[in-house]
């Protein structure tokens, strides 16, 4: 299954609307020219005086198997279950110092936009991308001798769409099951800050 809009309140852009994170991936190739799309876009997220400090580390099956093999068994054993037909790795970095050496308090945050940037290109292209937290940071610096002012966010995964129902029918059913969010009360609020609601007394 590759469509499966949000069922949003109001109405939203469908690029926003369709963009999920699939696990049931095809065994096949993704062009590199593809993954410059992806990097592109990101390229071109917002960032506090522009200081743009996201780095991406990329790893592609078809190019560099040995690579993408020593970043793949960095994924913890869960996300390695449903990743085995992953074809390009991207390890999402933000550079934690300005070019001063001084601490960026931004460089997360604008690091997460340019890896949503890099999500929403790979919806657009047709593509299955899937953010994972679930991963060894310590181990994945220490593999590919990133210096240690850049923090490691998120590994993404790349891939044509794939056949659900080949996943383990646990999975299967978490890929098919109706889409949710939080609803907006939940996450915001006008005016200024208040207390949760409390339910009322029995």
């Amino acid at each position: 299954m590759t469509h499966r809009p949000a069922p949003t309140d109001i109405a939203i852009h469908p690029l926003i609307a369709g963009r999920w994170s699939p696990r049931a991936y095809a065994d096949r190739p993704v062009a590199h020219a593809q993954v410059i799309a992806l990097l592109e876009a990101a390229r071109w997220a917002p960032s506090a005086y522009n200081v743009q400090p996201w780095r991406f580390v990329v790893f592609e099956k078809a190019s560099d198997t040995a690579a993408f093999e020593r970043a793949f068994r960095l994924l913890v054993p869960f996300n390695q279950s449903w990743n085995a037909n992953a074809q390009v790795l991207i390890a999402v970095l933000a550079d934690t110092l300005t070019a001063k050496g001084e601490a960026n308090p931004s460089a997360s945050y604008d690091a997460g936009a340019a890896g949503m940037a890099l999500l929403l290109q790979a919806h657009a292209q047709g593509l299955a991308a899937h953010a994972m937290g679930g991963f060894d940071r310590t181990g994945l610096k220490e593999a590919f001798d990133i210096p240690q002012r850049f923090e490691a966010l998120s590994i993404i995964s790349i891939a044509h769409h794939g056949d659900a129902r080949a996943l383990p029918d646990a999975l299967a059913e978490r890929e098919l099951a109706p889409r949710a969010r939080l609803a907006l009360n939940d996450i915001a609020q006008f005016g200024g800050w208040s207390a949760p609601r409390q339910a009322s007394p029995a």
